[in-house]
């Protein structure tokens, strides 16, 4: 009993992990556009690095509030059909 509960454990660690990486790459390439664009600055590996550490710690707290709010039964009281209809 014990050993299958440590594989979802290990299977939920799995995909947030999955997810904070993905996270992080992708608010690593929308920043860097963002700075290009906006400010017309190189791209060094300071920036670069810069980006990163900004990135990292909105990638964990999306994670968090993704990971915690069940947005299906959110949408599904609000737009959902009338009991009545």
């Amino acid at each position: 009993m014990e050993k299958g509960n440590n594989h979802v454990k290990w299977k939920r660690i799995e995909v947030f992990a999955e997810f904070l990486v993905f996270g992080i790459v992708v608010g690593v390439i929308e920043d860097i556009i963002a700075v290009k664009v906006v400010a017309n600055a190189a791209i060094t590996w300071h920036t670069v690095g810069v980006i990163i550490l900004i990135a990292i710690p909105f990638a964990v707290l999306g994670e968090f509030v993704v990971d915690r709010i069940d947005f299906v039964s959110i949408l599904h009281r609000k737009f959902g059909k009338k009991e009545h209809e």
